[in-house]
């Protein structure tokens, strides 16, 4: 027996019966040996980690467009504040901890520069329409390694696809990351719209706060605490209605107040336009995406617009600037 198969019977004997486990994972789309020493799903965590999509998160944008200030969340930092209250809920529900670590590290891979305003321009003028939870199934599957992909395992590919609210994950890992997303974004994006000013802790609503907590750190050890308690030795993860429902209206509070926040986001309707015009730019100037991309419409994997918005999209936010600025402002006027 090597290591790999020791561990895979640690986790049989260790894991609660509701958990993933390794050794049962439905597989990849390409068959390969496995390794020695690391289960499948570490496996996958580990080839998210090594993969350039995953370096790009840390010059994309949380919420906060060119915030002034270097304490401000990056796609990247979210990322790895989703995988660490995943992994908090998972260990504690004895769940497949690499499998969720895998998935929250994957599941954002696919969003656009400038954050959901990228999002939204995109799906604005792609004919196809633009999810970011889709585009990151593409990256692991069809962008990276050249357009060879992940070669991940279904389980971690499933829980990508449906960390979104209106998705349904098909494993409990899954659906922690899911869930995780939220109690993450919630909790920093409050934290980042009081440094920012936009708000103080005195003007969230009492009514959510009494409940969850008057400081970042006393609502997520609520948040967490209520995951954990409400299922452990259940098949679902679920918060007790109390919390969600308080949950839910500092979510609402936020889009109200921060995410529609003029000061927040004032700068956005640039971005878009800078998005849509490198958009129109590159369905007219084919010749300027790199070559995988244009392989893959003249293998007829995928049209023309689709492939410009696999190739904006993978863009940081300061190279979409660099691009929009070579293509659209006079040498002259640059600084």
């Amino acid at each position: 027996m090597n290591i790999r198969e020791e561990m895979e019977a640690r986790e049989e004997a260790n894991l609660s019966p509701y958990a993933t486990l390794s050794s049962r994972s439905k597989g990849r789309n390409r068959p390969e040996p496995q390794c020695d020493i690391r289960p499948v799903f570490q496996r996958d965590r580990d080839r998210i980690l090594h993969c350039k999509s995953f370096r790009r998160l840390k010059q994309k944008t949380q919420v906060f467009l060119l915030p002034k200030g270097d304490h401000y969340r990056t796609r990247l930092t979210h990322t790895l504040e989703v995988s660490q209250n995943a992994r908090t809920i998972a260990k504690a529900l004895r769940l497949n901890e690499d499998l969720v670590e895998a998935i929250a590290l994957g599941h954002d891979l696919g969003h656009t520069p400038f954050g959901h305003a990228g999002e939204r321009a995109l799906n604005q003028v792609c004919p196809e329409g633009f999810r970011h939870n889709e585009q990151s199934v593409r990256v692991v599957e069809l962008l990276e390694k050249q357009g060879r992909g992940l070669n991940l395992t279904w389980e971690v590919v499933d829980g990508i696809r449906n960390h979104k609210s209106s998705g349904t994950p098909h494993t409990l890992e899954g659906q922690i990351v899911r869930l995780s997303d939220k109690i993450a974004y919630i909790n920093h994006d409050i934290d980042d719209a009081i440094r920012g000013g936009l708000l103080t802790e005195q003007d969230l609503p009492a009514e959510y706060t009494d409940v969850l907590g008057h400081s970042t750190r006393m609502r997520l050890n609520t948040m967490i605490h209520d995951v954990v308690t409400h299922s452990m030795d259940r098949p679902e993860i679920i918060m007790s209605e109390r919390i969600r429902t308080a949950t839910m209206g500092l979510r609402r509070f936020l889009f109200e107040n921060v995410y529609q926040n003029p000061v927040a986001k004032g700068e956005e309707t640039k971005a878009i336009g800078m998005i849509q015009n490198l958009y129109g730019w590159y369905l007219d100037h084919m010749e300027l995406i790199p070559q995988q991309y244009l392989d893959m419409v003249d293998r007829g994997i995928a049209a023309k617009e689709r492939v410009v918005c696999d190739y904006i999209a993978g863009m940081t936010d300061s190279y979409a600037v660099k691009k929009f600025q070579e293509y659209f402002i006079p040498e002259s006027w640059k600084n």
